[in-house]
């Protein structure tokens, strides 16, 4: 859900994995329609690397 998200509304995606001055940034890229690509792909990237950091997170506390 969180990936139509973020090739759809880029900067609500932001706000979903707690990045609120990201998704302030990704707002005002977006607002213009040259920007609206570059915001889609800066949102699925970063919603990757959330992602990760949710994996790496539980692994470090399944070892612990």
């Amino acid at each position: 859900m969180r990936l139509i998200l973020a090739i759809l509304i880029p900067w609500l995606n932001f706000f979903t994995i707690g990045r609120p001055i990201a998704g302030i940034i990704c707002l005002i890229l977006q607002l213009t329609l040259i920007g609206w690509l570059p915001a889609a792909i800066w949102s699925v990237y970063s919603l990757s690397q959330y992602k990760t950091d949710k994996k790496i997170d539980a692994a470090l506390k399944g070892k612990i």
